[in-house]
């Protein structure tokens, strides 16, 4: 790859913010975002898509996992003015978001979620999602009142310092869901230090 390719590819690998809390009594969230300080909250950046286009599938508008009783609507979530991901406010704790950037639920490609596991609120709607199980069922209903209905393949908790952006949301040709919150211990300025990925496959 040639140096001036490099510079043009490079600037796309960067870090994001999502929906996690600090710990009780530690660092303040950022109000605009929900989360604690800048650099413990990544998720990694996808490359980003061509804006939507007519004829694209309807947006999701609610996601439900029976096994582990979460039922919520989903707000869309884009990018920040500075290349971040948007996540759900804390005051909005219990309601998950779709990334508009990634496939809709349902169509060919990588469709993420991502939800709070806490805020300074309190419990949040994927507090829960670390109990998932593999062979989970999980619906997602669109504005159109149609359901697509996952099957959970796996799950990891991955460390936000290396991230699997590519395996999260990279091009696939399936039809693919990730679900996405935090996860872990928590680091010396109360933020957790993992992420939870919930992978799975439409029906």
């Amino acid at each position: 790859m040639s140096p001036a390719r490099l510079a043009r590819v490079v600037p796309l690998i960067l870090i994001v913010l999502t929906g996690c809390s600090s710990a009780p009594g530690t660092a303040p969230e950022d109000p605009a975002t929900g989360t604690g300080a800048p650099g413990r909250n990544a998720v990694g950046t996808p490359s980003p898509r061509t804006p939507a286009a007519v004829g694209r599938p309807a947006a999701p508008v609610e996601v439900e996992i029976p096994s582990i009783g979460v039922k919520s609507s989903l707000m869309e979530l884009g990018l920040n003015t500075d290349g971040t991901v948007e996540v759900p406010p804390p005051d909005k704790g219990m309601t998950a978001g779709w990334y508009t950037g990634g496939a809709a639920p349902g169509e060919a490609g990588a469709a993420v979620i991502i939800g709070h596991n806490d805020t300074r609120f309190g419990k949040a709607v994927f507090h829960d999602l670390k109990k998932i199980t593999k062979g989970a069922d999980i619906m997602v209903r669109n504005s159109l009142g149609e359901s697509a209905r996952f099957t959970v393949t796996g799950s990891e908790s991955v460390s936000k310092d290396s991230f699997p952006t590519d395996k999260v949301y990279g091009r696939t040709r399936d039809h693919a869901l990730r679900l996405i919150t935090c996860d872990g211990d928590f680091d010396a300025e109360g933020h957790p230090v993992n992420n939870l990925i919930v992978y799975a496959t439409l029906d």
